[in-house]
């Protein structure tokens, strides 16, 4: 077992909500709540100043804007959030070979695999640069949680949060998780929190009095056994390079049941070609088609079907989608569908189901899709999501506030304003306004140096007052104290 905390979790705080909040000069320091704004939407991150009402991931949109009516709602922008991501993925990736990304915006670090730390010092130290070049580099801050395992590292970067470095000190594992909630282990879902809280075990200490034997008995002999040595602070897990692609899929939910089953096969259809685009842009294929279903009463279907051979070919999977539909009842009403592609490959097989005719139409609708969506787009009103940007010819660079009714309000301002940007309202099909690319958080990349191998480690952490809410020394057990505000991941 590892003795030096040298396994690294680094978690960005209430990352997309923060992008946003930094790209606005309008909205920093303001509740802001990122995700999908219709009736069915859910919250995917929102900023500490938007918790305090209670508003947290995975919240119903609804739910959110009765806790916080006046917070700003805005629509994800996921291109611009993983731009962010690979900046930050490569600073990670100048510490160590050895970086297992979990998301946009989580991560472990093997530092001593890349000579970056051996010891406690030379770990906090590296902890303490990184958070600096993150900062650096996209303008966000980043907690870092250090410790001898991935399990520890984790618990330790939510503690850290937000804002702050926590380094777990070998030897000390066991009295900081006894009295932990048995949730805090990984696997540990609501259902085995259940499970074991009827069983009154509901902290680690009560998991590690049990005894192997009884956690066997209650959860299954694979899940026992490894409840039993986390609770132990045993994780042997490495931090994994490269983690293996299972499936890409795509999925919508709609504000309103769909109950026409043509219109059903027609967002099929879309799927599928959206789905393959995501297949074509990661360079796989795959053999298994899958088709998702959740009906009027939340009960959800799934189908699928195994081709003769890999493929990439989105008539090949359109044709496999609409059999699957074929197959269920949609007569309620249809408030999700989803398609995906699993037993993926990096090569394609030509497969024998597909059409002439309908890869001819899909190679048109690939070479000219502006004339493919000419006739709809004449007829369609131009959408101005929430939060995107936008560029009017006279007045710049801007994000759109709010739209409807052939009116969009458009606040112009740039990520670089000290403050506030003017706000004007356009017609919808206002010709000098169109779309625009996100632009940068930090307009000129600074010098950085990526924190490396550390020859000489003086007294202190490295982390200034100003740079984090951890105090300038740090207690042996934790390092510093829990962090600078709540635990809970974003």
């Amino acid at each position: 077992m590892r003795t030096a905390p040298t396994i690294l979790h680094l978690d960005m705080d209430a990352f997309f909500a923060s992008a946003e909040q930094a790209s606005k000069p309008s909205l920093r320091g303001k509740a802001v709540v990122v995700g999908g704004l219709g009736p069915r939407g859910v919250v995917a991150t929102a900023s500490y100043e938007a918790r305090v009402f209670g508003v947290n991931s995975a919240m119903p949109m609804a739910q959110a804007r009765r806790l916080a009516p006046n917070a700003a709602y805005l629509v994800p922008r996921f291109g611009f959030y993983r731009s962010i991501s690979e900046q930050v993925m490569g600073l990670l990736r100048a510490l160590s070979p050895l970086v297992e990304p979990l998301s946009l915006d989580e991560a472990f670090v093997d530092l001593e695999a890349g000579g970056a730390a051996w010891d406690a010092t030379s770990a906090q130290l590296t902890g303490a640069r990184l958070r600096a070049d993150i900062r650096a580099v996209t303008g966000l801050t980043g907690s870092v949680g250090l410790a001898a395992s991935k399990m520890l590292a984790k618990i330790a970067s939510e503690r850290a949060k937000p804002d702050g470095l926590v380094l777990i000190e070998p030897g000390t594992e066991r009295a900081l998780l006894g009295p932990l909630s048995v949730r805090t282990l990984p696997g540990v879902g609501p259902a085995t929190g259940d499970h074991l809280r009827r069983a009154g075990i509901t902290t680690v200490d009560e998991i590690a009095e049990a005894g192997e034997d009884e956690l066997v008995r209650l959860v299954g002999k694979a899940h026992g056994h490894a409840l039993y040595a986390m609770a132990l602070a045993h994780d042997e897990r490495p931090v994994v390079a490269e983690r293996e692609t299972k499936s890409v899929s795509v999925e919508d939910t709609y504000d309103v049941d769909i109950h026409d089953r043509i219109r059903v096969g027609l967002e099929v259809q879309r799927l599928a070609d959206r789905c393959v685009r995501r297949l074509r842009s990661a360079g796989l294929s795959g053999r298994t088609i899958v088709l998702k279903v959740r009906r009027y009463d939340f009960s959800t279907l799934t189908r699928s079907e195994t081709l003769r051979g890999p493929t990439d070919d989105p008539g090949v999977v359109r044709e496999a989608a609409a059999r699957l539909l074929d197959s269920v009842d949609t007569t309620g009403g249809v408030r999700l569908l989803g398609v995906g592609v699993s037993g993926l490959a990096d090569y394609t097989q030509e497969d024998l189901f597909a059409q002439a005719a309908g890869e001819q139409a899909d190679l048109l609708e690939e070479e000219h899709p502006e004339e493919a969506g000419e006739e709809q787009s004449a007829v369609v009103e131009r959408r101005w999501p929430s939060g995107h940007d936008v560029h009017h010819a006279r007045f710049g660079h801007g994000w759109v506030q709010g739209s409807g009714l052939g009116r969009v309000t458009v606040r112009f301002e740039a990520p670089e304003d000290a403050g506030p940007g003017r706000v004007r309202t356009f017609r919808t099909d206002d010709p000098e306004l169109a779309p625009a690319e996100p632009l940068p958080l930090v307009s000129r990349r600074p010098d950085v140096s990526p924190a490396g191998p550390v020859p000489q480690v003086g007294p202190g952490p490295g982390v200034s007052p100003q740079e984090s809410s951890e105090p300038a020394s740090l207690p042996k057990s934790w390092s510093g104290s829990e962090g600078g505000g709540p635990t809970s991941r974003p």
